[in-house]
């Protein structure tokens, strides 16, 4: 479906979230130490840079329009999920080996980059953006 103006950078971000899950994917299923830390260490450096800001964004912005209009399911979910992967980030900082939080970032990441495109920004374009319907 064709993006509103409004989360088209939102979207294009997401392409870049999903190539994180997939490396973090790929370095858990090699189950080589070295590449399970070298994409956790990816991933940390990446999240300050890339993940933080877009989380930050949405936050600030479609979220707040989001709930001001009732969304407030649509809303606590996107914000567990943000909670949830800053902590894994966290978690990966402070021990890049451990493979079963690579694993459950890659996972969530994937899975909250879908639920936004599918559910999140379906829902905010049509009722934030019935125009571009």
């Amino acid at each position: 479906m064709k993006r509103h103006a409004a989360l088209l950078q939102h979207s294009r971000e997401h392409h870049y979230g999903l190539k994180l899950a997939r490396l973090a994917r790929f370095a858990v299923d090699s189950g080589s130490p070295e590449a399970i830390a070298e994409a956790a260490q990816t991933i940390v450096e990446q999240f300050a840079e890339k993940l933080e800001p877009h989380f930050q964004s949405e936050e600030q912005g479609l979220l707040v329009e989001l709930a001001a209009i009732g969304q407030h399911e649509l809303v606590q979910r996107t914000l567990d999920e943000h909670a949830q992967m800053r902590e894994l980030n966290r978690r990966l900082a402070s021990d890049p080996e451990d493979a079963a939080t690579l694993s459950a970032f890659a996972t969530l990441l994937h899975d909250h980059v879908r639920f936004e495109e599918r559910e999140l920004f379906e829902t905010a374009q049509d009722l934030l953006y019935p125009e571009a319907c």
